[in-house]
């Protein structure tokens, strides 16, 4: 059922050009991630010359900043870091807010009442102020930034999945699965869970945007690690010379609207794919 499910919302994803566009500049963010270090070797990012704010060039592709180190260099690096953060904060979300979004739904009762208000609460108070609150608190870090984020960003896959079992328990081969003598915990998790996925993917996906952007708002008002390359980081650098040297917040500013815009565009197509009464 889940994998019939699957090639329907596939076939109709087919026909979105700015899906398919989409994924394909994801795919080179990722291709650029993994191999783009490489093209570089063993220079080292943070180089600094005495070719200071010099605009983009056959020599330097999109300028150099105030210490005369190489901005494209400095967003490709950058573009690990980002993505790292999106995708393992998105999957951390996901994880959780799949596991009490399921139980809450197929428990039902004081259980689903009690995690429904605990997401309501999350989902009332705003994510950045709480992200930099937090985060100014723990310390720097990249993995305290990933966990902070997946703190804030489960709720809404865990309402999300609620919905989902509390249509799928309701169906036929769900009841057929209990009189064949299956325990409750195998029917959610065999059953149940795998025909409730599809929609979960969609909202991990602009998840994933999310997680990217208040990485970069967290790293432009200075609260991650200083050390750490990131497009939040060249945008600070490049605030105090955006009359003078445009180039520095133009083409970070550029990166993380583009990589935001292509993870929200490809979520919202899912999303519309696996339901299309939407």
């Amino acid at each position: 059922m889940a994998a019939m499910a699957g090639n329907r919302a596939l076939a109709r994803l087919g026909g979105s050009s700015a899906a398919w566009a989409s994924a394909g500049f994801i795919l080179i963010l990722l291709v650029a991630a993994i191999f783009g270090p490489l093209l570089y070797g063993s220079a080292n990012p943070d180089t600094i010359s005495m070719d200071v704010l010099a605009p983009p060039s056959s020599e330097a592709w999109l300028g150099t900043d105030e210490l005369g180190r190489d901005v494209f260099q400095y967003i490709v690096y950058g573009t690990q870091v980002s993505l790292h953060v999106g995708f393992s904060a998105a999957f951390a979300a996901t994880l959780v807010g799949v596991l009490v979004g399921a139980l809450a739904g197929y428990l039902g009762g004081r259980v689903d009442m009690a995690i429904m208000r605990v997401t309501e609460i999350f989902q009332s108070m705003p994510n950045f102020v709480l992200a930099a609150l937090i985060v100014a608190l723990m310390g720097p870090g990249e993995s305290r930034v990933i966990f902070v984020i997946a703190a804030l960003s489960w709720p809404q896959t865990a309402r999300l999945m609620r919905g989902e079992v509390m249509r799928v328990k309701q169906l036929e081969f769900v009841k057929a699965a209990r009189c064949l003598g299956k325990s409750e915990s195998r029917i959610l998790f065999s059953e149940v869970v795998p025909n409730c996925l599809a929609p979960v993917i969609a909202i991990g996906t602009l998840t994933i945007a999310q997680a990217i952007l208040l990485e970069a708002s967290l790293s432009f008002f200075g609260l991650t690690n200083p050390d750490t390359i990131s497009w939040g980081r060249i945008l600070t650098s490049g605030q105090r010379f955006i009359f003078q040297a445009w180039w520095l917040s133009l083409f970070p500013g550029l990166a993380i609207f583009l990589t935001v815009l292509a993870f929200n565009i490809l979520g919202d197509a899912l999303r519309q794919a696996f339901d299309p009464k939407s």
